[in-house]
């Protein structure tokens, strides 16, 4: 399904609300504008298989663009605007895209991409950028005929490697036309959530990110109803749920820690009782967490682990976690096979690299095959991992352990430590670094940078301001250290690499 099958038989029904504004996007306007845009697309010659980009903050016409490309069979690589020009071009460029969209804040990074030479098509959302054509006038000239096929594209989004740069995850394109089912993600949204025509769903996270995106669209193939946040706040949140009557919503579990951190009486000012299903993704929650939002919300917590590569998806319903606290649930898709650093399965019950079992390569990273085999199993191609830690127990249920890269993941977003260790190490008075994750009661983790300073420099809080700016200059912002420890060394084989391990032991409590 996708919108032009609503837009059929409900027109005039929201396919999406911009909370700030209470602009609404019905599915006629979605069906129309994606039909055109997509003819655009078609027209200046963009073939099955070829990318466009999208850089945005939250606006509407996301899915002018998300949808065009998926009905004539093309990759969306969707971009964090709030990466720095160097970091965003390197994206731009490895994707291949032959054409970009950019709106709201990116507008202001446009010129740094004129120079790349694959790009050949730009338009901007709002009109008067130079160099770039205007959406609208774009989509009022596009013609308004529907083709005879529209063949199912794609994403190609970006998920960042221990090397620093990030990786296009790359999923073969589906044989089929976009009103033919299949979907992965509209399947468990539809099944294990039991989302819906008449589902209200409010999506507080940025449009940039996995699963915001596909969730919103996985709504709208379902002909439900998206209420999209131009940014999280913990009461607006509350008082959005009240007001559109919300029936299910996406969570981090930074997001539940600054709901539940809201004064009791703001809490019970607002009624939340149209909730039928909360989900929670993208980081651990801790279970006391989790237990104080079904003490409030009621038993409506749902959970999935999977990653931007979806070679696999496990859930969990709140009944089955009540009865298996920190567990992420049970296969939906893919076969779970946990494995030692040779191979070998392992039994319930032992930690082991987490592997999906596939009939296919779920996935490729783009101009990457080493990354790719990396990822694949030895001796079973079509089994593959993305970096995590867990064991089974003897019901099946996963336990997430540990992350074999150290991942940094900070409200749910992911950090690599690789980048900032990079942007560090090129100031004059670091000699050596490790970029670590700590423990941040409200975040989860936040980032930590461990230094030996180099001769003539003196430790303390002025040098710790500078590196945190001199980070800032050099990538996002949410990547810079919140904090900088200062030591005579740091932990290293007698062969130079670095044991993260028993530095970030250091920080982390022990645990049962």
């Amino acid at each position: 399904m996708y919108p032009g099958t609503h837009a059929q038989h409900q027109p005039d029904k929201p396919a999406l609300i911009m909370a700030a504004t209470g602009q609404t996007i019905t599915y006629a306007d979605l069906e129309r504008r994606s039909l055109r845009l997509a003819n655009w697309l078609r027209a200046v010659g963009l073939q099955h298989g070829d990318t466009v980009a999208l850089v945005s903050d939250n606006d509407p016409r996301i899915f002018d663009v998300y949808w065009a490309a998926q009905r004539c069979g093309l990759y969306l690589t969707s971009i964090n605007y709030r990466l720095k020009g160097e970091e965003l071009g390197y994206i731009i460029e490895n994707s291949g895209a032959k054409a970009i969209f950019v709106g709201g804040a990116a507008a202001a990074q446009a010129q740094a991409w004129e120079a790349l030479p694959g790009l050949v098509h730009r338009v901007a959302f709002d009109g008067g950028l130079p160099g770039y054509a205007a959406l609208e006038e774009i989509i009022e000239s596009a013609s308004p005929l529907k083709p005879a096929r529209e063949p199912r594209g794609g994403d190609m989004l970006y998920s960042s490697g221990t090397t620093g740069r990030p990786k296009g995850v790359r999923p073969p394109l589906p044989e089929r036309d976009i009103a033919d089912p299949g979907d992965a993600m509209v399947a468990m949204f539809g099944g294990s959530f039991g989302f819906s025509s008449e589902t209200v769903y409010l999506s507080p996270a940025p449009l940039y990110h996995a699963a915001p995106l596909r969730t919103c669209a996985s709504v709208q193939a379902l002909g439900g109803t998206a209420v999209i946040m131009d940014k999280f706040e913990a009461e607006d949140a509350l008082a959005l749920i009240e007001k559109y009557r919300v029936t299910a919503s996406q969570w981090v579990p930074t997001m539940f820690v600054r709901m539940l951190k809201l004064d009791p009486a703001v809490r019970a000012r607002y009624d939340i009782g149209s909730m039928e299903v909360a989900i929670h993704a993208a980081a651990p929650c801790p279970p006391e967490v989790k237990r104080q939002m079904m003490d409030w919300w009621g038993p409506i917590l749902h959970e999935y682990y999977a990653s931007t590569e979806v070679n696999g998806i496990t859930v969990i319903g709140p009944q089955d976690w009540l009865r298996k606290p920190g567990s992420v649930g049970r296969p939906i898709l893919g076969t779970l096979r946990i494995c030692d650093d040779g191979g070998a399965e392992l039994p319930s019950g032992q930690d082991g690299l987490i592997y999906f079992e596939r009939d296919v390569l779920p996935f490729q990273y783009h101009l990457d095959a080493e990354k790719t085999r990396s990822a694949q199993h030895p001796d079973h191609p079509t089994w593959t991992a993305v970096g995590d830690i867990g064991h089974v127990d003897a019901d099946g249920f996963l336990y997430l352990t540990d992350r074999k890269s150290f991942m940094i993941i900070s409200g749910g977003v992911n950090i690599y430590p690789q980048e900032t260790e990079n942007a560090l190490t090129l100031h004059p008075a670091v000699s050596d670094v490790a970029v670590i994750g700590v423990p941040d009661e409200e975040m989860g983790e936040q980032v930590k940078a461990v230094i030996v300073t180099a001769p003539g420099y003196a430790a303390g809080p002025v040098l710790e301001a500078e590196l945190i700016a001199f980070v800032k200059s050099q990538v996002a912002s949410f990547k810079a250290p919140r904090s900088v420890d200062f030591v005579d060394a740091l932990p290293r084989t007698p062969t130079g690499k670095m044991v993260k391990g028993e530095l970030r032991a250091r920080y982390w409590p022990k645990r049962a």
